[in-house]
Formats: C-alpha cells, sequence, structure tokens
C-alpha cells in the first residue's frame, strides 16, 4: 500500500511546484505589464506638455528643475499614470470577473494577477510614495497644497482601502485556480503559500535583481504595498470553505509560453531602457 501512497504524494508535491511556477512567471509578467503601462503614460503625458526626461530601467527622471514646475504639469504628469491603471485595474478586473473566472486556463490567474498590480500603482504607490515624497505624493501636495497632513491622511485611507479591496479579492484568487485537489479546504494553506505568498515574495526579488543596480526606492516600497493586498487574500482564503473549480480542469504543466514572453519582455526592457531613453 506504501507504493501507491508514495507515488500519488509525488504527483502531488510537482503539481504544486509547477503551479507556483506559473503564478510566479504570471505575477512579473503582469507587474512589467502594468508597470510599462504606468511609465508609458507618464512620459507620453510628458512629451505631450514638452516635458524633457529620460526613461530608465526602474523609474523616470525628468529634466527640469523644480522652478520651472506649475500646478497642472505636476498633475499631469504625476496624475496620468494612477489614472490610466485605475481603469486598467476596473477593466481587468471586471473581465474577470464576468467573462473568465468560469473558464479554465492561465487567462483568469493574469488577469486577476493584473487586476491587483495596477490597484497597488495607484493605492500602494500613494502610501509607498508618501514615504518617499516623491511621485504619488506630489498629487494631493498639489492639488490641495494644505501641508503634508492631507497627504499622510490620504495615503492611510488609500492603505485600508488597498487591504479592503485585498479582502474581497479573496474570492477571486480562490477562483483563479483550476486544480482540483488545490482547491480542497485541506489543501488551502499549499495553495496561499505556494500561489499567492511565493510569487510575490519570489516575483519581486526576480524583477529587483534584473532591475539592479538601478532599482529606485519608490519600485522597492511598490514591493512591499503590495502586501496590503497579499495579507488580506490571505487571510481571507484561509478562511473561506469554498473550492469549487471548473469541471474539466487543464492538465497542470509549466507554460513555457508564459516563461518565453516573460523573459522576452523583460530582455526587450533591458536593452531599450539599460542606457536611458531620451524623451
Amino acid at each position: 500500500m506504501s507504493v501507491p501512497v508514495l507515488s500519488v504524494n509525488h504527483s502531488a508535491s510537482t503539481k504544486i511546484k509547477i503551479t507556483a511556477l506559473n503564478s510566479t512567471i504570471i505575477y512579473i509578467l503582469t507587474y512589467m505589464l502594468a508597470q510599462g503601462l504606468y511609465q508609458a503614460a507618464t512620459v507620453l503625458m510628458a512629451l505631450r506638455l514638452s516635458i524633457p526626461g529620460t526613461w530608465h530601467v526602474s523609474s523616470i527622471k525628468f529634466s527640469i528643475a523644480d522652478p520651472e514646475w506649475w500646478r497642472s504639469g505636476v498633475l499631469a504628469v504625476y496624475g496620468i499614470g494612477p489614472a490610466v491603471c485605475a481603469v486598467a485595474a476596473i477593466g481587468a478586473g471586471l473581465w474577470f470577473w464576468h467573462r473568465a473566472r468560469l473558464k479554465r486556463g492561465a487567462f483568469k490567474l493574469i488577469l486577476f494577477w493584473f487586476t491587483l498590480h495596477a490597484c497597488n500603482l495607484v493605492l500602494g504607490a500613494l502610501v509607498a510614495d508618501t514615504f518617499e515624497e516623491n511621485w504619488a505624493w506630489y498629487i494631493p501636495s498639489w492639488l490641495f497644497l494644505a501641508g503634508n497632513g492631507i497627504n499622510i491622511t490620504l495615503a492611510i485611507i488609500a492603505g485600508i482601502m488597498q487591504v479592503g479591496f485585498g479582502y474581497f479579492a479573496a474570492i477571486g484568487f480562490l477562483q483563479s485556480h483550476d486544480s482540483i485537489s488545490l482547491m480542497r479546504y485541506e489543501n488551502r494553506r499549499r495553495l496561499i503559500t505556494m500561489c499567492l505568498v511565493l510569487p510575490w515574495l519570489a516575483g519581486s526579488l526576480v524583477v529587483a535583481l534584473f532591475k539592479l543596480p538601478e532599482l529606485s526606492d519608490n519600485e522597492l516600497g511598490h514591493f512591499l504595498s503590495m502586501g496590503l493586498l497579499v495579507v488580506p487574500i490571505a487571510i481571507k482564503s484561509a478562511q473561506d470553505l469554498f473550492e469549487f473549480t471548473v469541471p474539466e480542469p487543464r492538465k497542470t504543466r509549466l507554460d513555457t509560453d508564459l516563461l518565453l514572453l516573460t523573459g522576452g519582455l523583460c530582455l526587450v526592457w533591458w536593452l531599450v531602457l539599460r542606457t536611458g531613453l531620451p524623451f
């Protein structure tokens, strides 16, 4: 009787490792897409307003001096990224909920993680950037011109909203996975650890190493603010008895197409931006 049991355990162990690797690949891919959307929108707005600068691997640096900035210019340049990501998060979230979550395959997990990353670039970025007193912090600072107190207050509100969103997104996390065995409640801790927490930590580490030595403090803060989503998702998922999935899930396998796409995107990003792209 021991031989079949060992075989089953090995199969289950292999399945969770493959699923965790796929989730980490998707985490990195969707992070790069959301970050690219945010920064591309910022650069395009700066170009429209004739504000020169350089787009680097991990940051955007503008070439004009502080006295040359004007109020509407600051709000437009630093506000367009969060605005675009807010629209993207809502769109991807609705697409996931209404069209993708009940279908098999990895696309629903891509939508789920992209929604989280886009949300983090709106709410989480305000929290993280308030510590640095730049980027998203400039928006309330120049909008209200009322001192740092209101900036901190809005950052706290944004943090609370992000935690709340994470709590309600837990059911989406559970419905973004196909595996019948992993969805069983007795395997919930493994699902949370390997397919939620590990992709966040390992994926953020891979992106950070990829962007060294130019990794910015803002981007490092965004990795940490992602925890305001991941932790409540983990807590709520551990409590939720939901364990249903699609009737005929796709067989667990390494998604080499997504791996190649992610690697290619990172390579192009590095080649284009490693010496700085002036605009």
